[in-house]
């Protein structure tokens, strides 16, 4: 894992889910989490890349993510650069990645034959799985440093290439 470590305080997030997808090109395979904060805003962040590229750590709000998309004129596809500015002086991997994790959540998809252009999806479907996490009990807590066991990353069910799927997402509210 090559993480690139933020100097950056880490906010107070309570994870909801934890993850895997496939990288945009196909090479490695990301971890990710999706988190809210104590007011309910979405963030995401990258945690592991089974390849050798540099990434950073850092949550990054989805309200931000969908500022840089509206920044983007509509008759143009999404592309991973118009993320960059999210993570200043950072990695330049951590656009694609973030766009992989976007599209893994089914939040863009593929623009046709464009190989490097997405486009926006409904968020409806997302923003109903993150209500119902926000609104349990959940939290997927994964000490710093360490890697999530295997029972807590389950692939992705949406994107291209989703891996087995799990009957079982991580939504299950701890029992105390």
């Amino acid at each position: 894992m090559k993480r690139t470590r933020s100097n950056v305080p880490n906010p107070d997030i309570r994870i909801l889910k934890v993850s895997s997808c496939s990288s945009l090109s196909g090479k490695s395979t990301l971890t990710y989490q999706v988190g809210c904060n104590a007011e309910s805003n979405i963030c995401f962040r990258v945690t592991d890349n089974t390849g050798g590229g540099f990434f950073n750590d850092e949550w990054v709000a989805f309200d931000a993510i969908q500022q840089a998309f509206d920044k983007q004129p509509k008759s143009r596809p999404i592309v991973s650069h118009i993320l960059l500015a999210l993570f200043e002086g950072r990695s330049l991997n951590s656009p694609a990645f973030l766009l992989a994790v976007l599209q893994a959540e089914g939040l863009v998809k593929p623009l046709g034959d464009k190989k490097r252009g997405y486009e926006r999806t409904d968020p409806a479907g997302f923003m109903a799985e993150i209500r119902k996490r926000i609104n349990t009990a959940v939290d997927k807590k994964v000490e710093e440093g360490k890697q999530p066991s295997e029972s807590t990353v389950q692939p992705a069910k949406r994107g291209r290439k989703a891996a087995s799927q799990s009957s079982t997402e991580n939504a299950t509210a701890p029992t105390n």
